[in-house]
């Protein structure tokens, strides 16, 4: 029997190695997490248009997301009323109707059942089409463009739920003219855990410097990273060089002051790239204050709990989709401010798929690190040990203008203590009213020791 109230250790910075291959932990995080929380689906840009959809899945559901007549956005259980066949294969698209391959029931872009084939001859008429339509996704919401879906009518709002890391979101998702998705995402299946991709992208720069020391050198030649190669010392004071923050609903991320410009691999790309972030910088600090400008000039590793993670500089934007505890599927956009130069929006896409794309250099050295964490930990006795994420106890803080708690080291551990602190919060907790209950006490777990 698993004592879940003892997985995390958040005050010390210590979790349970069980989370990572038990199948009753997995099994609770369908039920609590990803039947609860709000999940990536896709952004406005890539459903511009009435009838416009993609396919995708919330935890081990599939479902339609589709643009309707009015312009809204709604989303469906991808599976026929009938017999539970999917009515539609095509990973995106622009239709009028849903038909399922198996007996052709046919569905409009609302989720009602419009059609079945042979309906008075073998239901007599007796068939209650009203009854019969796609199981509709609770709550769909967008933020900057950004659209989530949640199953459970109890969550709270998007808004809500982002909390204080809403007002940091803003700073890169918010981008003066808007931001969109180059799609459609590229598709890997990597043999880990759901959360270690989480954990590795909410802020663990301490790998940077070693793990991707000879790719950085290749790729990122003119950036402050460089100086963190082979770990050997840090270049300037933790503080100095960026900070990390967590929030109530345990998203965080790592940031690097003045380390967006300068990832690119030669001096004209690098240059393209600093102009623009000097053109709108002005216009994000006029928009959303000084603190934020230099935010969105900066570098970021960051996740949305429970799995969607982004990077600000190489702009990656990813969804980890749960395939049982040892597997899952990556999901890989490019993301890129809508003003840009349509060459500079090439060259960031370029260079997104040689860092963080299904075959990029930076990929295949953290996706080693990510399966290498989840089957090394799966031995009868290594599981029964724990997990270390001590870095930066003491340090954490509440800053006068930034929200959430926040820790002045770039290279820090906060972010990760916010994701699993949450994480057990989420599996303890029956209901939404309970975890509102706590809203009040989460700082209480990161900032008194």
């Amino acid at each position: 029997m698993v004592d879940f109230s003892k997985l995390i250790n958040t005050k010390d910075g210590i979790q349970s190695r069980r989370i990572f291959h038990d199948q009753a932990i997995y099994d609770l995080e369908m039920e609590r997490i990803f039947a609860r929380c709000w999940l990536f689906l896709t952004h406005e840009s890539l459903i511009p248009n009435t009838g416009d959809f993609i396919t995708t899945k919330m935890g081990h559901d599939n479902v339609i997301v589709v643009r309707q007549q009015n312009g809204k956005v709604r989303a469906f259980v991808n599976s026929c009323s009938h017999r539970g066949a999917r009515v539609c294969a095509a990973e995106a698209g622009n239709t009028r109707s849903f038909v399922c391959s198996y007996h052709g029931w046919a569905y409009g872009i609302d989720g009602s059942l419009q059609s079945v084939p042979l309906e008075k001859e073998v239901y007599n008429n007796q068939l209650d089409k009203a009854t019969h339509g796609l199981v509709e996704v609770a709550l769909v919401d967008s933020f900057c463009g950004f659209i989530y879906g949640c199953f459970d009518p109890q969550a709270p709002s998007l808004r809500e739920y982002l909390g204080e890391a809403a007002w940091y979101l803003e700073a890169w998702m918010g981008a003066p003219g808007g931001t969109e998705l180059i799609g459609p995402p590229s598709r890997s299946i990597l043999y880990c855990n759901w959360k270690t991709p989480g954990e590795n992208f909410i802020g663990d720069m301490y790998h940077v410097g070693w793990t991707h020391a000879s790719s950085t050198q290749v790729l990122f030649s003119q950036s402050p990273l460089m100086a963190l190669q082979g770990n050997a010392s840090l270049p300037a004071p933790a503080e100095v060089m960026g900070m990390h923050f967590t929030s109530r609903g345990g998203h965080g991320a790592a940031i690097t002051y003045g380390g967006r410009g300068g990832i690119y691999t030669t001096a004209r790309e690098n240059e393209m790239l600093i102009t623009w972030l000097a053109q709108q910088t002005p216009k994000v600090a006029e928009r959303l204050g000084e603190v934020r400008a230099k935010l969105y000039n900066s570098a970021w590793d960051g996740t949305i709990f429970p799995n969607n993670s982004f990077l600000v500089g190489p702009n990656t934007f990813k969804v980890w989709l749960p395939r049982g505890p040892g597997a899952i599927e990556a999901l890989t956009w490019t993301w890129v401010e809508k003003d840009m130069p349509e060459e500079l929006k090439r060259i960031v896409a370029r260079n997104m798929n040689q860092t963080f794309g299904t075959a990029g250099m930076l990929e295949s050295e953290d996706a080693d690190n990510m399966e290498s964490m989840t089957q090394s930990n799966d031995g009868l006795v290594t599981r029964r040990g724990t997990l270390n994420a001590q870095m930066g106890l003491g340090r954490e803080r509440e800053d006068s203008v930034m929200p959430g708690v926040v820790s002045d080291a770039m290279i820090n551990e906060l972010s990760h203590r916010g994701f699993y602190r949450y994480y057990q919060e989420m599996l303890v907790a029956e209901s939404w009213d309970e975890l509102r209950a706590n809203s009040s006490k989460w700082k209480k777990a990161h900032l008194e020791r």
